[in-house]
């Protein structure tokens, strides 16, 4: 498989996880719309599908949204496979991805910096 089919398959899968987040049809009560798809890692052989999800809220809300989005993974490839054309949907498996909050916290550091600098 070359990488730009599996880049292409990554990314309509985070797309369409995206859109499932978003549109609230995924139940789970652990899963809200602050989760954001950051990017998928798609297998050579597409048999795996590693998604990393990032949020601004707390690192426990983000864990808890994973889980999840892990328990639901099921329903979520269920409803990739119904609008993906590819011969077998990737086993999908859910993994934190702290970039969001890591960067929210920057910006927070750095106005605070700025503002007791002006203060003096």
């Amino acid at each position: 498989m070359t990488s730009f089919r599996t880049s292409r398959v990554g990314s309509l899968i985070r797309e369409k996880i995206g859109e499932l987040i978003v549109g609230g049809r995924i139940k789970d009560p652990r899963v809200d719309t602050f989760l954001s798809v950051t990017r998928v890692e798609v297998s050579r052989d597409l048999a795996y599908a590693d998604v990393f999800v990032s949020s601004y809220k707390t690192e426990a809300g983000l864990a808890r949204g994973v889980a999840g989005l892990q328990s639901a993974a099921g329903f979520i490839q269920a409803q990739l496979a119904k609008t993906m054309h590819i011969r077998a949907t990737p086993h999908l498996r859910f993994h934190e991805d702290t970039g969001i909050r890591e960067g929210f916290d920057l910006v927070q550091k750095i106005e605070r910096l700025v503002s007791d600098g002006s203060a003096h």
